[in-house]
């Protein structure tokens, strides 16, 4: 099961991860100029992190954490991403091999829309 897990991360990363990644580190970045977006790109990082190898990863959402900031976030670019996870889980869910990489997206579609207060765990 590890290996099949190893496997899947090194597609991913191959394929989606680095890419993701470093347009998350860099919105993190860009989030991070003013005093104000520090919290949000401290959300960006943690992204960046999980996108990178994501197979193997829970995330459980706590949206009463903190809820202001998941709405900011939700209304100023959570809702546009997840939409983009959730279509392209879609997409990958066309094809069998596809699956494991779709259920990937729609753990990102969860975690984008309130990333406030959300825990990454390793299975």
């Amino acid at each position: 099961m590890k290996l099949f897990r190893f496997l899947g991360n090194v597609i991913w990363f191959i394929f989606t991860g680095l890419v993701s990644a470093i347009g998350f580190f860099l919105l993190g970045l860009l989030w991070c100029i003013t005093i104000i977006g520090i919290p949000f790109g401290l959300q960006c990082f943690k992204y960046a992190k999980l996108v990178l190898w994501p197979m193997g990863k829970v995330v459980d959402s706590n949206f009463g954490a903190h809820p202001i900031a998941n709405v900011l976030w939700f209304i100023f670019g959570g809702f546009g991403l997840a939409l983009t996870f959730l279509f392209e889980g879609l997409v990958y869910c066309v094809s069998i091999i596809g699956i494991p990489f779709g259920l990937q997206c729609f753990k990102f579609a969860k975690l984008s829309m309130f990333p406030f207060g959300g825990k990454i765990t390793s299975k």
